[in-house]
């Protein structure tokens, strides 16, 4: 089978999917809130029990999400996600940026959104229902130009300092997997990396490159030392064993990949390295 066809194959059956939803739900129309595309009462309200979606949009994350430094607009594939779901469950938008994942994830406890963007890791999943991924991004290292480091697999050693931005995926990532070498951890992971003379930051790829590209100090490592998957989540907590809304959101991601949706927003914010994630199994 060809990847397109995967596509299609996939869209077929989240469209499927939503379709039956909201076929089952349609039967009482009381349970319907007007104009809201046939969504139920009991979806929408699981899905945003304030009255409106709150959309944890993390900035900290160029390739799902920027600011317009003259106008403070936020764009970006994740924003344009969060705009599509508002619309199809005829809800009011808000979106709660954060600076960095782990802060978005932080924010959890205080029931400060009710979607967010972030990359799938066991310590999130045991508290986010996640969607399959929509986005593959790529963590890779950076590293003094002169450094003896030259292979990914070189980096896991002693004396070997990693920086990197608290609570990132790739902080989880490391930390479950290095046994050597010893991480340090900040707001800034590159301002860490410069600062404190360390061997090596780690970072998702694309801004590692840009920032590469204007200090010819420093040099961006071949090779990758992991893929991050980034997925749309919801608090587990709020649903107590109730599937739909989790299950809805998984058809609408995969209903996004597959038509076209999430490639164009990546193309519209100028993320071309970005890769569609490939159908959900």
């Amino acid at each position: 089978m060809t990847l397109g066809n995967g596509m299609h194959r996939s869209a077929l059956a989240a469209m499927i999917f939503i379709a039956g939803v909201c076929a089952a739900q349609a039967q009482d129309p009381a349970t319907r809130p007007q104009g809201a595309s046939n969504v139920s009462t009991a979806l929408v309200k699981d899905l945003a029990p304030t009255g409106k979606l709150r959309a944890a949009i993390n900035l900290g994350n160029m390739v799902l999400a920027q600011k317009d430094p003259a106008t403070g607009a936020l764009g970006g594939v994740t924003v344009d996600l969060a705009r599509e779901l508002a619309r199809r469950l005829n809800l009011p938008l808000e979106l709660v940026p954060f600076d960095a994942a782990g802060k978005v994830f932080e924010a959890l406890k205080a029931g400060a959104w009710d979607i967010a963007f972030l990359a799938i890791e066991p310590v999130r999943a045991a508290e986010i229902a996640f969607t399959a991924p929509y986005v593959i991004i790529e963590g890779v290292y950076m590293v003094p130009k002169d450094s003896a480091l030259r292979a990914v697999a070189d980096v896991d050693r002693e004396g070997v300092r990693i920086a990197v931005n608290k609570g990132s995926a790739y902080d989880l990532f490391l930390t479950r997997t290095l046994k050597h070498a010893q991480l340090v951890r900040g707001e800034n992971g590159i301002e860490l990396f410069l600062r404190d003379r360390l061997e090596a930051a780690a970072g998702v790829k694309q801004p590692l490159v840009e920032y590469a590209k204007t200090n010819p100090a420093v040099r961006i490592m071949d090779g990758r030392f992991m893929e991050i998957r980034q997925a749309m989540g919801t608090p587990k907590q709020r649903y107590q064993g109730r599937e739909d809304a989790p299950r809805y959101l998984h058809a609408f991601v995969e209903e996004m990949k597959a038509t076209g949706f999430v490639a164009k927003a990546l193309k519209r914010s100028n993320q071309p390295d970005a890769a569609v994630a490939p159908p959900a199994d």
